[in-house]
């Protein structure tokens, strides 16, 4: 079966990136592989399904850029086709005198990135949009929202159907070989001969990204499994909207916040730990080889010396719901162990490199035959429309 284009990956950046080639070039064959049976069954099924403003992220980056221009294009998308979504804005809060410093940092780095109407504010001020958290200080970010990107995906998929698109489900990518004018990629069921490979696999990317390099790629993804309590429904009015900490700035993870979800309730979390499988959204999910590739990996090594403490806390949040319950009280000291019954969790493909760095950008690989996306950890679901677009026209320049 040859092709123009095979996107490997059927969550929302391989789904959006396949939507945005078809929509610029419809002529071409493109052809969607996902190992599982539907789409967004891992990060894209598993988040909290915020709408992310572009507060975070360094000005000038692909992470700042893409997010800003994805934040319009997901939006713009949701009106469209009628998803259900909400701006609901949030609060950053600042619990201690010393982070108020990371908090101005933050108000600086919203307006270099263009967010308009930024606020900050007394506890008092706080108060008046979410009246049961507490902090030192605070700032409201209004461009934030709520949206189920499950449903985002699937409309993703009834569109690329209808511009001709297959989607092929339980096709699990074995090997590739790149030839002079075609590769072919194996399935564990069929065979592929396609012009052009789009590797999307998210917690498998690295994996699938070597499959096609000579040489040893220079990063590995480490996963990172962040686990969710919920609200008890009776207390559930504790939380108006989004209620976020101040992050560590030297951690990529935001830290455990308060989320009203889209499809009900209100998620509190997460907390960040290294999951022992890729896939492994259960404490005690276990795959060895996968877990020893973990260890093994230099950079790895240089992360959990680094972080050694914050990771050892993070485990003991994982283990403790009263450590859990003592994180979440400091945005909101009224909650309970009892108010919390347990949630979901998800599991974070984050990059890191040889050198320990944890990637904090978006990171891509190419060659004239492979673009591998080897990083595009949040807010890769808001931005998925904006990073299809800047991966569809680094594709189309090949053809």
């Amino acid at each position: 079966m040859q092709q123009d284009i095979i996107v490997i990956g059927g969550g929302i950046v391989g789904l959006a990136t396949a939507l945005r080639i078809k929509e610029t070039r419809p002529d071409l064959k493109v052809i969607v592989l996902e190992k599982e049976r539907e789409v967004a069954v891992h990060q894209t099924g598993n988040n909290s399904g915020v709408i992310h403003s572009g507060l975070y992220y360094k000005p000038g980056s692909l992470k700042a850029t893409n997010c800003i221009k994805g934040y319009h294009q997901l939006i713009e998308f949701c009106e469209q086709e009628n998803i259900p979504y909400e701006i609901t804005g949030k609060i950053v809060v600042a619990s201690k005198p010393e982070q108020r410093k990371q908090l101005e940092d933050l108000y600086v780095r919203g307006q270099q990135n263009g967010l308009g109407g930024l606020k900050k504010l007394s506890l008092a001020e706080m108060k008046e949009y979410e009246p049961h958290v507490t902090g030192v200080e605070g700032m409201w970010v209004p461009q934030t929202g709520i949206v189920d990107y499950k449903v985002v995906c699937q409309k993703y998929a009834e569109k690329l159907r209808s511009l001709g698109t297959d989607l092929h489900f339980g096709e699990k990518v074995v090997s590739i070989a790149k030839g002079h004018s075609l590769s072919i990629v194996k399935t564990e069921h069929n065979v592929f001969e396609t012009k052009l490979i789009i590797n999307c696999a998210g917690l498998q990317s690295d994996q699938v990204a070597q499959m096609s390099q000579d040489e040893k790629i220079n990063l590995r993804i480490v996963p990172f499994r962040g686990e969710y309590f919920k609200l008890r429904p009776d207390k559930e009015y504790l939380v108006k909207n989004l209620i976020y900490p101040v992050p560590d700035p030297n951690f990529p993870f935001l830290g455990v916040h308060f989320t009203r979800m889209m499809k009900g309730g209100v998620e509190a979390g997460p907390n960040a730990v290294l999951a022992f499988r890729r896939e492994g959204y259960k404490k005690l999910d276990v795959d060895f080889k996968e877990l020893w590739d973990t260890l093994a990996w230099p950079g790895f090594q240089k992360v959990a010396f680094k972080y050694w403490q914050m990771g050892l806390g993070e485990m003991y949040r994982s283990f403790s719901k009263s450590a859990f319950t003592k994180a979440l009280q400091e945005l909101i000291p009224e909650i309970q162990e009892s108010d919390l019954v347990e949630g979901g969790a998800g599991v974070r493909a984050q990059a890191c490199d040889r050198s320990g760095g944890l990637l904090d950008d978006f990171a891509i690989i190419e060659d004239e035959k492979v673009i591998n996306i080897c990083n595009a950890p949040s807010p890769a679901a808001t931005s998925s429309l904006s990073i299809g677009e800047t991966v569809s026209i680094m594709a189309l320049k090949r053809f």
